[in-house]
């Protein structure tokens, strides 16, 4: 069972998606938070699988909130489920370590679709915070740290960059994924990233993705 915490400070929002995800039968939302301190507290004294953000909320913001979130807990799955594109609300919360990105305007069956994709550390991005990605973060001109990516490790990126999980990756490339692993490990080492969702952004922002 996918344990769910729902943050958004719209009750309409949180009854509507809330009654959605409780008839999947392989998820269970076992709180909501109205705000993003609430969320913060929520998030670490419960562990949730699966955490669903908001981005404009009183108190602390999605993206305020994921950043502490993740301070405290690495681990934590954060989805990011907003209405807005905007390029101020978008950047910060994927380089605070949100792994996903998806609207409001999608319907039902995505956002469980996104879920259940995030829980096995897939990125889920909409297709216009791909493009956004790519039209702005381009312009940066990077350390060009992925020089020193090995021909395999780069491969491994451009994989990662397609939301494709360790054993997928493993899978094409008829490798074991203990050194699918390894490799994920050197290059993040190499790019002087956190984690995955962050490599992901290097790869759009330094044109490595077509």
């Amino acid at each position: 069972m996918i344990r769910i915490l729902l943050a958004d400070d719209h009750e309409m929002v949180r009854i509507g998606v809330s009654a959605y995800l409780q008839t999947q039968p392989d998820m269970e939302v076992i709180d909501e938070a109205v705000n993003g301190k609430e969320a913060v507290e929520k998030a670490l004294a419960l562990r949730p699988d699966i955490i669903l953000m908001d981005m404009v909320m009183p108190e602390m913001n999605g993206a305020e909130a994921t950043a502490e979130i993740i301070k405290q807990w690495p681990e934590a799955k954060i989805v990011i489920v907003t209405s807005f594109l905007d390029d101020d609300k978008v950047y910060p919360a994927l380089e605070a370590g949100a792994i996903s990105y998806i609207l409001k305007t999608s319907n039902a069956k995505r956002i469980a679709e996104a879920i259940r994709d995030t829980l096995k550390g897939q990125t889920v991005l909409e297709p216009e915070v791909t493009s956004k990605m790519m039209q702005k973060m381009r312009s940066g001109n990077g350390h060009r740290l992925h020089d020193d990516l090995t021909e395999r490790e780069l491969e491994i990126l451009l994989l990662l960059a397609k939301g494709k999980t360790n054993q997928e990756i493993a899978d094409d490339l008829f490798i074991a994924l203990k050194t699918v692993k390894t490799h994920v490990s050197n290059l993040l080492s190499k790019l002087e990233v956190q984690d995955r969702t962050q490599a992901v952004i290097y790869a759009f922002k330094n044109d490595l993705v077509e």
